[in-house]
């Protein structure tokens, strides 16, 4: 093997020549790496800021139209039955021109049969007209125009009564107290549980179809006959008179999971009156002695508290404030005065029921 001194080895050389531009290369390779690397950071960074960005920001304001109830009345039959009436005694067409011919002809008409003119009857005017009026119009035409329209408690107004308590409104709910105290007082008043559930079925079926109507009865917890007033439709009715029937507490108590017991907490009249008024009605009847109580602490609500309760649920009703009419039986004197004090306030009616009244 030969060595040449001062010469360097070939693969040397090679390498030494090829070494720029690796090391160019090489150099390239790492500056986009860490070009990467920095991007990958600064995304980072900026996703991070912009995560804590938001819970940092106000929530953007949403105006919700609330849902407005379009209610066609239907219209009255007057209209119609005058129409009738008055096309029953329009003059029917007659004709006076007699025949007559204008050339003889090959045949004779056969001569009139002789009639017993004693034996008719003379023929009343107003007959006609009245039997006429009767065949257009019909007897349901009468029934139900007029009946509905002169039955009282339903009628063909908002006009309506309930135990003794003249009242308006298309939109009625109605609120029971049926804790034992309250069953016990209204029964030494002599209003007996059964004269309460006819007295209500009376109220709702008088209703015009285009009532609406609710019921919700509470000891502390409370149960709705329904989430929403609904129509006084004669279906309606007949469930809600099975409902009163079958699913009224009579025991005094209403215990949570109950069918249809509705348990918030804290319970008492002000998450009843809370339900009532989100069901927007425009009149309530409220039936109790006045004593309200609450969970959890089992305490007996504040009047007061039960007063600004009213006064923010009738400042926030869509239809403006809301009568309450309340019904009570057997009352303390202190319960008598603030309740009547709440009630007047917002135009509404009171009434106690005492023993022999």
């Amino acid at each position: 093997m030969l060595i040449y001194a001062g010469m360097p080895e070939p693969n040397v050389a090679a390498r030494r020549e090829k070494t720029p531009a690796q090391r160019a290369r090489r150099q390239m390779i790492i500056a986009i790496i860490i070009g990467s690397i920095v991007v990958h950071i600064v995304a980072l960074a900026l996703f991070g800021l912009w995560t804590i960005a938001k819970y940092f920001k106000e929530p953007e304001a949403t105006f919700v139209m609330p849902a407005k109830e379009i209610r066609i009345p239907p219209k009255p039959p007057e209209h119609k039955m005058n129409m009738a009436r008055h096309e029953a005694m329009t003059p029917k067409p007659s004709f006076t021109d007699k025949l007559v011919s204008t050339r003889p002809v090959e045949f004779a008409l056969p001569d009139l049969p002789k009639v017993d003119l004693d034996q008719m009857l003379p023929l009343d005017p107003s007959e006609l007209i009245s039997d006429q009026v009767a065949s257009l119009v019909g007897s349901a035409g009468f029934g139900s125009g007029m009946g509905s329209g002169l039955s009282g408690a339903g009628g063909t107004g908002d006009g309506l009564s309930f135990f003794g308590i003249n009242a308006t409104g298309r939109r009625i709910m109605l609120l029971f107290d049926v804790s034992q105290s309250v069953v016990n007082k209204a029964e030494r008043s002599g209003v007996p549980l059964e004269e309460i559930k006819e007295e209500t079925m009376t109220l709702i079926d008088g209703l015009p179809i285009d009532s609406r109507f609710g019921i919700i009865q509470f000891v502390r917890n409370h149960k709705p006959f329904k989430t929403e007033l609904i129509p006084a439709t004669p279906a309606n009715k007949d469930e809600a008179r099975e409902w009163v029937e079958t699913k009224w507490s009579g025991s005094g108590t209403m215990p949570a999971g109950g069918d249809g017991v509705v348990n918030p907490q804290p319970n008492g009249i002000e998450s009843v009156m809370e339900a009532a008024f989100k069901m927007q009605p425009d009149v309530i009847f409220l039936i109790s002695d006045g004593s309200f109580w609450r969970d959890p602490g089992n305490e007996k609500v504040p009047y007061d508290e039960l007063g600004r309760t009213v006064k923010d649920l009738e400042e926030s009703a869509e239809a403006g404030s809301v009568p309450i009419h309340f019904i009570g039986f057997e009352m303390r004197d202190d319960e008598r005065s603030d309740l009547k004090r709440i009630i007047r306030r917002y135009d509404g009616d009171f009434r106690e029921i005492k023993p022999g009244s």
